[in-house]
């Protein structure tokens, strides 16, 4: 751990790096619990008797849970200890989990999965806790590890939920899920390090709970970029989740013939964007947020593009998933820098707009990718997907013209 003195007050202290790849761990365990259910998700509709439109509103109703719980529960951050919150919250998912995994019917899965998104909140103030914590020309970096984190998380939850399920059957996955989060829960006092506290950082009174959340909107006016960076986020992953959903109904349909086993295969390539994330994200560090951010945003575009053309062959998909995979989330690293150089008091309640607008996307991206494959099945997902594209890259043009590529001295309000 590093200390840096400070005349005569309290030190600054920085996360270590052995800190950091623990906190990066955390929040991988954490986040793996929403993405269980993407290579399952056809099995998990046979089990109770639902379409696969109606399959889909058990991932949006998490999604949504999650903005809502981001928009009530992450402002907390800004006055209470991050540590403290993350440990509660982490105790409630795990009750949410243990719910999905006794269900007896899908009302009751489907509330558990509710639950369970409403305190996942852990992954989201993790990084403003971290951000706090690290020498300001290592936030990309550190922003990027914990970022990996998210994408270990995901990468183990579909990769292992669909070998699971293919070796024993779905309520296995849900067992495994709610024993690692519990051990997690129990191994965050250690974790998340109480005597790391730079000076400065001690809680502040902001007269109330409620007052507290109503906070967020007047900085929706004075940081504007924010809804911009949010809406970019909102639908990259929205088109994120929508693709892998579809996918798993689209490769374990009589036509394609595969498993969930391959689904989870396949759901691999997300390996990449963990080697390659941290590296995109010292980029970003250099060249500046939103010109990395347009760069990215092109590639993936031409990524997404193949999928329609691409959609018939098991092989073929390979490559836009691998495209889309490796820079799709360094689009996020990069809009989250646009925000974490902000004052160190503003920047949860920042992350909780940004998290709230993602997971609004997400939620309409996880009903639109079932609804859209059960009513115009793999092509009428892929020419949406592409769609979306089109608007995440004009976008992130639309930030970089108006505040440029860095993030050092931004700007509140367009000139």
């Amino acid at each position: 751990m590093t200390q840096v003195a400070n005349q005569g007050v309290t030190p600054n202290l920085y996360l270590s790096g052995r800190q950091e790849v623990l906190l990066a761990l955390a929040v991988a365990v954490v986040t793996a619990n929403a993405y269980y259910i993407h290579p399952i998700i056809g099995e998990v509709a046979e089990h109770f008797g639902v379409s696969d439109a109606r399959i889909g509103l058990v991932p949006a109703a998490n999604q949504i849970a999650l903005a809502v719980g981001i928009l009530l529960l992450l402002p907390l951050g800004d006055r209470y200890s991050n540590r403290t919150l993350t440990i509660i919250f982490c105790s409630l998912q795990c009750a949410g989990l243990i719910m999905m995994t006794l269900a007896p019917d899908f009302v009751t899965f489907a509330t558990g999965s509710t639950l369970l998104g409403f305190f996942t909140i852990a992954p989201y103030l993790l990084p403003a806790y971290a951000s706090k914590r690290v020498a300001p020309h290592r936030l990309g970096h550190v922003t990027a590890i914990l970022t990996a984190g998210v994408l270990g998380g995901i990468l183990v939850a579909r990769v292992g939920a669909g070998v699971i399920a293919d070796l024993y059957d779905w309520h296995a996955v849900y067992w495994c899920a709610s024993a690692a989060m519990i051990a997690m829960t129990l191994a965050l006092p250690k974790v998340v390090p109480a005597n790391v506290k730079p000076a400065g950082d001690e809680p502040k009174d902001s007269g109330g709970y409620f007052a507290l959340v109503a906070s967020v909107f007047p900085l929706m006016r004075s940081h504007p970029e924010i809804l911009i960076s949010g809406a970019i986020q909102g639908i990259g992953f929205g088109q994120f989740i929508a693709m892998w959903l579809a996918l798993a109904l689209h490769l374990t349909s009589p036509a394609m013939g595969y498993g969930t086993d391959v689904v989870g295969y396949l759901a691999g390539f997300a390996a990449l964007s963990v080697l390659t994330t941290p590296r995109l994200g010292r980029i970003a560090d250099r060249i500046g947020a939103r010109r990395a951010r347009f760069v990215y945003g092109c590639v993936q575009l031409g990524g997404a593009a193949l999928f329609y053309p691409f959609g018939g062959d098991l092989y073929l998909l390979m490559i836009p998933l691998i495209i889309t995979s490796t820079v799709g989330p360094a689009i996020d690293v990069s809009s989250r820098m646009t925000f974490l150089s902000a004052e160190p008091e503003l920047r949860t309640r920042l992350t909780t707009i940004y998290i709230v607008l993602m997971f609004v996307g997400g939620g309409i991206g996880s009903y639109a990718g079932t609804a859209l494959y059960d009513a115009f099945g793999w092509n009428g997902v892929a020419i949406a997907i592409t769609a979306s594209c089109v608007t995440l890259t004009a976008l992130s043009a639309l930030c970089w013209s108006i505040w440029g590529a860095h993030t050092s001295a931004p700007r509140a309000h367009p000139a």
